[in-house]
């Protein structure tokens, strides 16, 4: 799934980001530690991995998510 960094904190390492729909949903440093990222900015599209509600991965919308 592809969304649009809203926010990123690089001291806590989350944020959050909208969807294609507007919806905004919060990351954690879990995610954001889980892809190969050292930084995002507002307004990057990004690809998130999702387990439910939450966001479980969180990388460039060009790079490959797990399976």
């Amino acid at each position: 799934m592809q969304a649009t960094v809203r926010t990123f904190d690089p001291a806590t390492r989350s944020g959050s980001v909208f969807l294609d729909d507007g919806t905004e949903i919060p990351f954690g440093a879990a995610a954001f530690d889980a892809g190969p990222l050292r930084l995002l900015r507002s307004g990057q599209r990004v690809a998130i991995v999702m387990s439910g509600d939450d966001i479980t991965y969180v990388t460039l919308s060009t790079f490959p998510v797990p399976g």
